[in-house]
């Protein structure tokens, strides 16, 4: 016979297998009698699970809807469904990128190794459209989550735009998702700041257990760094633009973060930047405006290839 705290986990895993069991069932399966699962089920009840029971010869037991969520028991394929689902919903636009990310580091923190082996061999095993998704390594999307979640200092390698690579420790505080990067704003404790990395650029080392304080930072200045940091440190190419268009108007059409100045009332100035300066000129030509560029010559030279390249497409020979 099984001992009480195991019988209790396998009374509520056959619970959350099917909607309905008889007491009979139970008993059967459990090699106990009637009375010992009535027992058991006041137990269940007494953590939070909502058993719920039906009167009568032919009564049983149900796992219902409760006001709080309780713990779930999870099988081997169960357990790798749920984390490469999570995976996938923490790299696709469904607006529960972090929620997910949260999630995913709880679970991978308890995952035997056997079952991690699992996950990743899913994940490996597994072809993306390119495009359809952000260009990350989920494995380290994971790592920084939860390192984030327990307070842990995070040590990787980084490559910057520029291709130099260096070495940092951090104490990481939040991963932001920008349009289709992740960011990671985690403060420098060589550079005694606040700082912010493309996930990635990133290479973690293994963890090394120590633990920090979290600094305490508001919210909206979370997003300040940010948008800070990406301006300044992870386009490779930037430029400042005059839009023909009012502020409000662009603004609204950009849709992120991104400052925009109003110089009249039918103008304004943009800083942009991207690691693809055509693709930035495609971007801003979708602004749907005049443009000019005031600073920027990579911009500036995307253009003019860009339009010799429609007016190639066009059938028109290029204007001398």
């Amino acid at each position: 016979m099984l001992e009480t705290s195991a019988r209790l986990l396998k009374l509520l895993s056959l619970l959350q297998l099917r909607r309905d069991w008889t007491s009979g069932e139970l008993a059967d399966r459990l090699e106990v009698s009637s009375r010992t699962v009535r027992s058991d089920v006041a137990r269940l009840r007494s953590l939070g699970y909502p058993v719920e029971a039906r009167p009568g010869v032919a009564g049983g037991y149900r796992l219902a809807a409760g006001t709080a969520m309780p713990p779930l028991l999870l099988d081997d394929d169960e357990a790798v469904a749920v984390a490469v689902g999570l995976g996938a919903a923490a790299t696709r636009g469904l607006g529960v990128e972090e929620t997910s990310l949260t999630a995913l580091a709880k679970l991978e923190q308890v995952l035997p190794a056997r079952l991690r082996r699992r996950v990743e061999a899913v994940r490996e095993s597994t072809s993306v459209v390119p495009g359809a998704d952000l260009d990350v390594d989920l494995g380290v999307l994971s790592a920084v989550a939860a390192a984030i979640r327990g307070s842990e200092r995070l040590r990787f390698r980084y490559t910057k735009h520029d291709g130099g690579e260096s070495s940092r420790v951090t104490e990481p505080h939040r991963l932001v998702r920008w349009g289709s990067r992740w960011y990671l704003l985690a403060w420098d404790l060589e550079r005694v700041d606040w700082r912010v990395f493309r996930v990635d650029r990133m290479v973690p080392a293994p963890p090394t257990g120590a633990r920090f304080r979290p600094r305490a930072i508001p919210e909206d200045a979370v997003v300040r760094h940010v948008m800070g940091g990406v301006r300044t440190a992870t386009w490779r190419y930037r430029a400042l633009i005059l839009v023909h268009a009012p502020a409000d108007e662009v603004a609204a059409k950009i849709g992120g973060p991104i400052e925009v100045h109003a110089v009249g009332p039918s103008a304004c100035r943009v800083e942009v930047g991207s690691d693809d300066a055509d693709r930035l000129a495609l971007w801003v030509a979708q602004l749907g405006a005049d443009v000019e560029v005031l600073e920027g010559a990579e911009l500036a030279a995307a253009f003019d290839r860009l339009a010799a390249r429609f007016r190639r497409a066009a059938g028109a020979e290029p204007s001398t």
